[in-house]
């Protein structure tokens, strides 16, 4: 791999400190040093190949690497990511989020590896809300309560798309028309989603919404990661920092409006810790996390939300959102029937950190207000993964 052959590179291996583009040197972050970097700029313009299809309908896979050599790549089924190359602390590349090796796995009752979902993200209790004096029944995709947007939510629709380039790296924009009443939800609603590829090896994801009439809208990245590289075992020793002090506690996983601090429970990573730490205290069943944190801070301000990093790799994401809450999800569900890439997705293989509104938010007087998106307004929704390295 040409990344690897770079005189940067070989200094690295050398036992030589981290390096950087300019004059391969770099001076460290604050959460971490950044990775290795090749000498020669890559080119940023994202690429574009055939993926499959959903009926007549082609998709198409997208490819975005940015200059230091990370590459993201994107289909515009779901707005999946369904690919993120990043390198360790000696420049090797893994690939660290689940997914599959063809559009067929995609298909095939995915756990929504890499998606853009909604109209609205997470659990809707007992699969009823009212909005504006009518009741709307929608689909009871998670007994008894709705997930993810049901049946045929945002993952599971073709998206138009867009590459271009922006002055910080490739970008990909989704555009996907959600009509009235799809899968029971009032408005139309148009949604987009950006990612970029920024040189200073970020992925951002952009999100937003615009509605013809009061609806919902709770979008949500749902990638799962494991810094490790795919097939290098479970996420349990990975150390987590979440930047919140208070978790939405519900029943099971459905919350009800109360909030708890999380000092003295399983749920306080305030300090980090490792994900394995507490895991048997959650009470769930599978066991895991799978829990609403009240992210630190003034909802709709980009603030540091989580820090993740994987002890043997050194890889770190440094996590930054505007939105008010962030699921952390320990992938208890995977059950070793799923396979792709070379790995087979066991219990506790990946772990999600989704930032968005509060689940069952519209039946929360005191949180109603967050998912609800009328006419004129536009929903907005930031979410920054930042890559570095650490010894």
């Amino acid at each position: 791999m040409t990344i690897h052959r770079t005189a940067c590179l070989a200094a690295v291996l050398s036992g030589l400190a981290l390096i950087g583009v300019a004059g391969c040197s770099s001076p460290p972050r604050d959460e971490g040093r950044r990775p290795p970097q090749p000498a020669a700029a890559l080119a940023a313009t994202p690429t574009a190949a055939p993926f499959g299809r959903v009926g007549d309908t082609p998709v198409q896979l997208y490819t975005l690497t940015n200059r230091n050599g990370l590459v993201a790549k994107i289909t515009n089924y779901g707005a999946i990511l369904t690919e993120m190359h990043v390198p360790d602390r000696s420049g090797r590349l893994a690939d660290v989020v689940a997914g599959f090796d063809t559009f067929d796995g995609y298909l095939k009752n995915a756990p929504y590896f890499g998606a853009i979902v909604g109209r609205v993200a997470n659990r809707i209790a007992n699969a009823t809300f009212m909005l504006e004096g009518t009741r709307y029944t929608v689909a009871a995709n998670d007994k008894p309560h709705h997930l993810h947007g049901g049946t045929r939510g945002w993952d599971k629709v073709v998206w138009s798309a867009r590459p271009f380039d922006t002055a910080d790296g490739p970008a990909l924009e989704l555009t996907y028309v959600s009509k009235d009443g799809e899968e029971g939800y009032p408005g139309t609603v148009t949604a987009k989603t950006v990612y970029t590829l920024t040189q200073a090896n970020e992925l951002r994801v952009d999100m937003e919404a615009t509605t013809d009439k009061a609806t919902l809208v709770n979008m949500a990245h749902h990638s799962y990661w494991n810094l490790g590289g795919l097939g290098s075992g479970t996420i349990l020793d990975h150390e987590l920092t979440l930047h919140a002090d208070r978790y939405t506690p519900g029943a099971p996983m459905v919350p009800t409006g109360e909030t708890r601090p999380v000092t003295g429970t399983p749920f306080d990573f305030t300090s980090g810790k490792p994900v394995g730490r507490d895991l048997k205290q959650t009470g769930l069943t599978p066991v895991g996390y799978d829990h609403n944190f009240v992210v630190n801070g003034d909802p709709g301000q980009l603030r540091p939300v989580a820090r993740l990093k994987e002890p043997k790799s050194g890889r770190v994401i440094t996590l930054t959102a505007d939105q008010p809450g962030v699921q952390f999800y320990t992938g208890n569900f995977l059950d070793g029937s799923l396979s792709g890439k070379g790995a087979t997705y066991g219990q506790h293989a990946a772990l999600c950190l989704e930032t968005q509104k509060f689940p069952n938010a519209i039946n929360v007087p005191a949180w109603r207000d967050q998912v609800i998106l009328r006419p004129g307004q536009t929903y907005r929704h930031r979410m920054i993964h930042a890559f570095t390295v650490e010894p």
